[in-house]
């Protein structure tokens, strides 16, 4: 993949070639934790949902989906996601709007808020993650598959690690 040098920093997301878009991604796989929002009611809503309400607050679990391999932080049927897994976002130039769910690390959430990408990614450190799992900022064995879980226990998994930004 040739690439232009820092391309990130003089174009806006929107611009961006397919390629360009996919490299930004730092491969952290929060995207692919479990999470669930919590609107005060009597029980938390297990839905899938486009917004976030005044009254609600997102909660990261541990628990990723039973196709993340955690150790590598990458989607053993990555190019199947949506199939599989319906609830599962693709995170695209049109929904980027709607990134409430991805933690504030999250690159493309970073660049959307102009924030700019953090001195542990990949595009940064000639492609390599090393830096990224060394600063703590992937799920790298950090989770349990939801395979594993019974899903009425979620709350016994909310963790608060995904939340954690550093530049």
């Amino acid at each position: 993949m040739n690439l232009a040098e820092r391309f990130w920093e003089h174009k806006s997301l929107a611009e961006m070639t397919p390629q360009e878009w996919e490299a930004v991604c730092d491969g952290c796989a929060k995207c692919c934790l479990n999470k669930f929002i919590d609107d005060e009611g009597p029980e938390l809503d297990f839905a899938p949902t486009d917004q976030l309400h005044d009254d609600e607050e997102v909660h990261y679990t541990n628990i990723a989906c039973r196709y993340l391999n955690s150790h590598k932080c990458e989607c053993t049927e990555y190019q199947n996601r949506t199939v599989l897994v319906p609830d599962c976002i693709e995170l695209t130039k049109d929904n980027l709007k709607d990134i409430f769910f991805m933690p504030p690390s999250c690159s493309y959430r970073r660049l959307h808020e102009g924030r700019g990408l953090p001195s542990w990614h990949p595009l940064l450190n000639n492609g390599k993650k090393s830096l990224m799992h060394k600063k703590q900022m992937s799920v790298r064995n950090k989770t349990i598959s939801e395979a594993q879980v019974d899903m009425h226990d979620f709350e016994d998994f909310i963790v608060r690690w995904p939340l954690n930004d550093l530049d």
